[in-house]
């Protein structure tokens, strides 16, 4: 767990900013529940809506954020039309408190085309150096964990020029919970591995109060729900992009096997997990969407920014973009398709900002 971080004023970023009246989906927004509980979790639901009628009565366990984003921030004439952009936020926290004091280690967007059906998976660093208010920065774990999810669903619309309109918060017991009953997943564990993840396994068991065992030498192994949550964690063999990866290999094997459970197998796996979500999306929308759930196609996973160095001003290590704006244009072109992007006036005040701050070109 990372210290709190020092937030510290930095070079003028003015963001025009507006409230989000949350509008009237036609195209129930639970999609992404799918894709991120796709990811782990919802697909269970949605699947099981599908084959049992349950739904109703499974879906009243979720933590349902009624006060949704009404006050969420975009950047001025941004809208992803035809797309329906949610954030994942996975958190490590000792009980279900989705609210603070937990920083999110893993923030993940997921974008779905309406009309094609296809589902890109973007990982965002959580180390990134993002402008979090006027003249303010700090790294984009550090905002979740002291303002929430709706502050840090405003920071992703603002500094990558998006239009979230829904958030998914998993704790990340559900990975273990969610990988013990599929079986496990099969994953190399590289020699570099050894020397953290044991100690990994040894606090997820002491915090989830689920027994594991202990990976001795290097190999492929049929990873159990702690040692897999343990695999995801690693933070310091590579970098930050590299745990991204890890997580998002345990979540695409996890997804696969998911996919392959029957109706009963999943009914008992949904009790299990969702009384550890938090959402926005309401039970009448995810019931929407389960009945389309089979003409999803997930068919991108990569991470952000894409080109980025270390800045380290002080004690505290950050992964400042190397250029937002550049960054931003490639992640218009990768999730939409659009291929002379122009990035919003509040967005290149805040990529020219953060230049000048780190020095960073």
């Amino acid at each position: 767990m990372d210290k709190e971080v020092q937030y510290r004023n930095e070079g003028a970023v003015k963001s025009t900013k507006k409230k989000r009246k949350k509008r009237k989906k036609k195209n129930l927004l639970l999609k992404l529940i799918f894709r991120l509980i796709m990811i782990i979790i919802i697909l269970l639901v949605v699947m099981i809506g599908v084959c049992g009628g349950y739904l109703i009565n499974k879906l009243s366990k979720i933590d349902y954020n009624e006060k949704g984003l009404e006050n969420v921030e975009i950047n001025e004439g941004v809208e992803n039309e035809g797309y329906l952009n949610i954030a994942l936020f996975g958190i490590d926290a000792r009980s279900n408190d989705y609210d603070s004091g937990s920083g999110s280690d893993a923030i993940l967007i997921v974008s779905i085309n309406q009309k094609t059906k296809e589902v890109k998976m973007v990982s965002v660093y959580r180390d990134s150096y993002l402008c979090y208010e006027d003249n303010k920065y700090t790294k984009l774990t550090d905002i979740y964990r002291k303002y929430g999810a709706e502050k840090t669903v405003s920071v992703l619309n603002r500094n990558l020029d998006l239009d979230i309109s829904e958030y998914v918060t998993i704790n990340f017991e559900v990975v273990a919970d969610v990988v013990n009953y599929i079986g496990g997943v099969q994953v190399e564990i590289k020699k570099a591995d050894l020397q953290y993840i044991n100690g990994y396994i040894d606090e997820n068991m002491k915090v989830t109060g689920i027994k594991s065992s202990y990976i001795r030498k290097a190999g492929t192994y049929n990873l159990d729900g702690i040692q897999a949550l343990a695999y995801a964690r690693i933070r310091y063999v590579g970098t930050d992009i590299n745990r991204t990866e890890r997580q998002r290999e345990i979540l695409m094997k996890t997804f696969e096997k998911v996919k392959k459970l029957n109706a009963v197998q999943l009914n008992g796996l949904v009790d299990k997990v969702l009384p550890k979500v938090q959402t926005t999306i309401s039970s009448s929308e995810i019931i929407g969407l389960a009945l389309g759930v089979t003409q999803y196609n997930v068919s991108t996973s990569t991470g952000f920014p894409y080109e980025w160095a270390d800045y380290q001003p002080g004690e505290v290590y950050y992964l400042a973009p190397r250029n937002l704006e550049e960054n931003v244009i490639k992640l218009h072109e990768e999730l939409f398709g659009e291929e002379d992007y122009q990035v919003s006036g509040d967005l290149k005040k805040i990529s020219n900002n953060l230049m000048t701050k780190t020095g960073i070109k």
